[in-house]
């Protein structure tokens, strides 16, 4: 994994405890990649340079989560690594007493973060106490702002590191901050939610208004391309046909690229800040019946950028949510391409006011597939959560947010864009087959089952395949023949009926391909059981008012 002059240490914490800045901030802040350890099946990171390799493990949030992050410890044994326990300054009692026991045994140090949020000579008498107690080395650093002095003061203490005991003499400290609005207990979670729906609305927008300015140059920069093609058979459907790889380049690079970096950019800045963790605890109690954490939700809600990034984040997630919050992101997060094209077909209909029943529809309907496929440990309220404290806000610095945001924009780049790629030609090579006609022609007469006209089966077939297919929906007159229900019916059938396949070989690739298949075979059932109501109770209603 590393060369043998290197040494190495795990960092061990809770969730938000400041580790991955304290990660980057040791090895200077330098790329990370993922490290793999025989015998574990747990993801983590890696940060290197030259002094030091720093394994960061996933973040612990519930006490099931112990057993996980265990198995991390316990596959760095064969690295002769050191520990690193890293707890709050606000709250160091808690963070010790669920995380030594973790540890206990294997020689480390502990590291305070956040020191700014207490008075700093009482902290500097307390911690040289809490050492000599535990005769462990203990310090404090400022885990956003790690200058070369603490990062030479944790590398001394790192050769100096002594056996980690079970258990720790109480400090006795217990800072928050203040509950504000967003801690109300009935208005709280609604501005929540506000304020984490906010940087997709605004990266859509802007999105939108770049494409505008940008597709008519990029059409006229690309024109000679599309006429060299044009007239070259088997090339000119790989190409320049339906799904051909110039004529998708504008809908990835003008419309969809956009999106992900103002929205990675923003949910940077919202993590840099501490405001995910307030926005995430606040959400919690109203998630805790889905089965779901607050934290999950602010994933879920990236899948609305890309939900190739937003399923690598689960990541971190709980070891009783992962499964469930990816399977909430590949139904109900509507990725850039989705929602873009539900915008066009709402409009082409002359109906863009559905966007709003649509979202509430897919929102609501996510909300009841994650509670009934959840695992039911993630319900029980006696899986406490440890994360449960309100997280102090700060100005965000400018190389946090890139940090944070960069993480999304690789995974977009490297995993994405590839796939999509791929999927492009495949897509050419069975339209040019007429293997999607055959196959709209067979799903026609089961669009009746839905309220629906045969012409719409061919825009469920591509959307399954990739989200843009939706689009058909707004060509050759179909929209407008279509009433509100069954507009809202057909849209949704085709962005839910399944994940697309940039998103299935994620899931497949970060978990397993079973249990890609089997998230694919239910949330087809989930989607046309929700399809069903939306298309009679819709009929009904519309039959009433006429």
């Amino acid at each position: 994994m590393q060369s043998v002059e290197t040494p190495t240490a795990v960092l061990v914490g809770l969730e938000s405890s400041g580790k991955s800045s304290l990660a980057a901030g040791l090895t200077g802040h330098g790329g990370s990649s993922r490290a793999n350890f025989r015998g574990s099946t747990v993801a983590v990171l890696r940060h290197a340079s030259p002094e030091i390799a720093v394994i960061d493990t996933p973040g612990l949030i519930r006490q099931s989560d112990s057993e996980t992050t265990r198995l991390a410890v316990e596959a760095t044994k064969e690295t002769d690594a050191t520990m690193i326990v890293v707890v709050r300054s606000g709250s160091i009692d808690h963070d010790l007493a669920s995380l030594l026991p973790i540890v206990a045994g294997r020689p480390g140090i502990v590291v305070v973060t956040f020191g700014d949020k207490v008075d700093s000579r009482t902290a500097t008498r307390t911690l040289e106490n809490l050492s000599k107690e535990m005769e462990v080395p203990v310090m404090m650093v400022d885990a956003r702002d790690v200058d070369a002095f603490a990062r030479d003061e944790v590398l001394a203490s790192l050769q100096e590191a002594k056996i980690l005991p079970r258990s720790a003499p109480t400090v006795g400290w217990s800072i928050e901050p203040r509950p504000g609005p967003l801690e109300w207990p009935r208005l709280g979670p609604i501005l929540s939610a506000l304020l984490l729906l906010a940087p997709a609305v605004a990266a859509v927008l802007f999105a939108n208004t770049v494409a505008g300015w940008v597709e008519p140059v990029v059409d006229s920069a690309m024109a000679p391309l599309v006429a060299f093609f044009d007239d070259s058979g088997f090339l000119a459907d790989v190409f320049v046909g339906d799904y051909g790889l110039l004529t998708m380049f504008p809908l990835l690079f003008v419309w969809a690229v956009p999106t992900v970096v103002v929205y990675a950019g923003l949910m940077g800045a919202y993590k840099a800040s501490g405001l995910v963790d307030r926005l995430a605890a606040s959400l919690h109690p109203a998630m805790l019946p889905v089965g779901i954490e607050g934290r999950d939700l602010v994933r879920v809600l990236m899948g609305l950028g890309c939900n190739v990034p937003a399923v690598v984040s689960t990541r971190s997630c709980a070891g009783c949510t992962r499964d469930t919050t990816i399977a909430a992101i590949a139904f109900g997060s509507a990725c850039s391409y989705q929602m873009g094209a539900t915008l066009a077909v709402f409009a082409a209909a002359g109906s863009p006011a559905l966007v709003v029943p649509f979202l509430l529809v897919l929102a609501g309907s996510m909300l009841i597939y994650a509670r009934l496929t959840s695992d039911p440990t993630a319900r029980r309220r006696r899986n406490l959560l440890l994360v449960d404290h309100r997280s102090f806000l700060s100005m965000p610095r400018m190389s946090d947010m890139a940090r944070e945001a960069s993480v999304s924009i690789r995974q977009f780049f490297a995993t994405a864009i590839p796939i999509f790629l791929g999927i492009s030609v495949v897509a050419s090579l069975v339209d040019r087959l007429g293997l999607l006609d055959a196959a709209a022609s067979a799903l026609g007469p089961i669009m009746a089952a839905f309220n629906l006209p045969t012409e719409t089966a061919l825009a469920v077939v591509l959307a399954s395949v990739r989200k843009d297919g939706l689009l058909l929906l707004a060509s050759d007159g179909i929209a407008p023949m279509l009433d509100a229900a069954q507009l809202l019916t057909a849209v949704y059938l085709a962005g839910v009926l399944l994940p697309c396949l940039v998103t299935v070989m994620t899931i497949a690739r970060e978990r397993s391909v079973q249990m890609a298949g089997r998230l694919v075979a239910r949330q087809a059932v989930a989607a046309i059981a929700f399809s069903l109501l939306i298309a009679w109770i819709g009929a009904a209603i519309i039959s009433l008012i006429g």
